[in-house]
Order: structure tokens, then sequence, then C-alpha cells
């Protein structure tokens, strides 16, 4: 009675087990990624164009995926604070990097990086792109890209062209621009686009490259006369404005983007699912608009497209910095 007993006894705690085990392991197997909240690191600061950008898509994302997407500033040199916190982070999704062209623009900077980029962080997909436009003074005498590049052939060392952000992607950009067109400007570098701005409309430099957004109401009141755009095809927020490369600037093609990066070792399939929708989300029509409202055309990319995208642009950059002579940190 009593082996009867303890035999089973024995084997209701085998089922037990065998039950409890595949209720544990059934909700493991059907587990989905995100089923917690998701934190987007930015390597800027609140209320720039680069964090409403990273708000817009963490809305839609948390909208399509049924968790909330956090948007967590980070700014500093390079982007190096944020990208260290998501290298410090589990390799599992829930830290994504707002990855930047000023990334990739600093890279080169430094004599030595203190992050391997390509190395401890994996690409997602792009967000989208933003250009540098050209402007000049809408009451001067350069009302075209060919006026201008006339006169500073005619008057080597005269003309100005400001920018902001030293070493920065719009400093780098009319570094670029410089060297390209092969005319003798003098880049000058202000705090603030106003500044430059400002200065732009006193004829204290002849040009000011930036970014649509900073520019854009001084553009649309006519203040400011938009002469080309730097990417490689005139962006859909002023379509009519031709490329500099068109203009008779031959290889001169310098575009900045957002993108979304994740810590090295992330599994695969989370990085699939976070592609596939941020390709829905970056297809929605109210989305592409309020993206082109700051000058942002909307575009995702497989991650390895946006891997080329990186080491392209460091390539490039470290290029334009050489031949500029701007010394390393």
């Amino acid at each position: 009675m009593t082996m009867r007993m303890t035999v089973r006894n024995l084997g209701l705690s085998l089922l037990a087990a065998a039950l409890l085990t595949g209720a544990i392991g059934r909700p493991a197997q059907a587990q989905k990624y995100p089923d917690h909240p998701v934190k987007i690191v930015l390597p800027l600061g609140a209320g720039g164009v680069g964090d409403i950008t990273a708000r817009i898509l963490a809305d839609k994302l948390g909208e399509k995926m049924g968790e909330r997407f956090v948007v967590e500033n980070m700014p500093g040199a390079g982007g190096i604070t944020a990208m260290r916190s998501v290298i410090a982070s589990p390799a599992d999704g829930y830290t994504l990097l707002l990855g930047t062209g000023g990334i990739a623009s600093s890279i080169p900077l430094y004599k030595q990086f203190p992050v391997d980029v390509l190395k401890d962080l994996t690409p997602v997909s792009s967000l989208g792109y933003f250009d540098c436009l050209l402007v000049t003074n809408g009451e001067s005498e350069f009302k075209t890209l060919a006026d201008f590049l006339k006169a500073a052939k005619a008057s080597p060392g005269k003309l100005n062209i400001g920018t902001i952000s030293a070493g920065g992607v719009q400093n780098l950009t009319a570094n670029y621009f410089k060297q390209a067109a092969g005319i003798d400007v003098v880049v000058v570098p202000f705090k603030t686009t106003p500044e430059a701005v400002v200065a732009l409309l006193r004829n204290d430099v002849h040009m000011v490259i930036d970014f649509y957004a900073a520019l854009k109401g001084n553009v649309a009141d006519g203040k400011l006369k938009a002469v080309a755009w730097a990417g490689p095809t005139p962006s859909p927020a002023l379509p009519d404005v031709k490329t500099a490369a068109s203009q008779g600037v031959k290889g001169f093609e310098a575009n900045s983007w957002n993108s979304i990066y994740v810590k090295a070792g992330t599994p695969p399939a989370v990085i699939e699912t976070i592609n596939k929708a941020m390709r829905e989300v970056l297809s929605d029509a109210t989305v592409k608009s309020k993206l082109l409202a700051l000058g942002i055309d909307s575009k995702p990319s497989t991650p390895a497209q946006m891997d080329a995208q990186m080491r392209g642009d460091i390539k490039k950059w470290a290029e334009v910095i050489e031949k500029a002579g701007i010394a390393k940190r």
C-alpha cells in the first residue's frame, strides 16, 4: 500500500512538473518583441530637429508595436555619451540609438575616436535624409549659384561662407563645396544659425550653408535666396531648387541623415522586427508630411545599406578634413 502510494505520488509529482514546465515554456516561446518599453537614446539635446524627429518616430512605433518608445536625450561631443550608453546596455533591442550624420563627420576629427562604431553598434535602418541648403542674401547680386561661383573665381579670397558648428556637418559641407568648386573663399563659423543669417543679411558673409529647417522661414519670406542643394538630388522640401552638382560643381554630394542603431549582438529577429516596423511607419503619409515640414525626406533602408552609408561618409569626411587642414582632437 505504502509502495503504491509512493509510486502514485511520484507519478503525480512528475506530471505536475511537466505541466508546470509546459506552462512556463509556452509563454517564453510565444514571447514577442517588444514586451516592455523601449528607449531611444539621442546624442542631441531636446527641442531640435533630431529630437522632434525621434519623438515622431517613437510615437508611431509605440502605436504600431503596442509598447511605449521613450526618448532619452544624451547630448555630447561626437555622440560619444549616447553611444557608450547604448553599448553598456544589454544587446536585446530595448535600447536604441538615434544615429546621425554628425557621428560620421565626427569620427575622422579625432586622432582616436573613443567608440568603435562599426564594431560595437549595428544599424537597423535609416530614418530620413536632410541636405544642406546653399543660400545667399535675397537682395544681393548673387541670384544663382553661377553668380556666386563667377564672383569667387574673379576675386579669390574675398568672399565668405558662413556656417555653424566648426567641424560639424554644415561646416565640413562648406569646406567640401569649396574644394569641389575649386574656389578660394573663407569659411566662417558662427555659434548659431541666426548669427550666421544676420551676418549674411548685413553682407558680412556672402553665402550661408545650413540645413533647410534652420533657414526655412527666411527663405519663405524672401530674405534669403536658395541657390542650390548640397545633396545628390533635389529635396522634396524645395523641389525646384537644383543641386550644386547639377549646376557644375562636379562630384559634390553631401547630405546628412538620421538612423536607428542597436548594440552589436542584438538578435537578428529583433533587428528585422524593428526594421519592418520602421518601413511601415515611414511610409505613413502623416509621418512623411511631418518630417518633410522639417526638411527631412523619410527613407527607410536595409541594415546593409545603412552600414554602407556610415562607412562611405566616414571616408568622405576624412578626405575633406585632410584637404582642409583641420586639426584633429
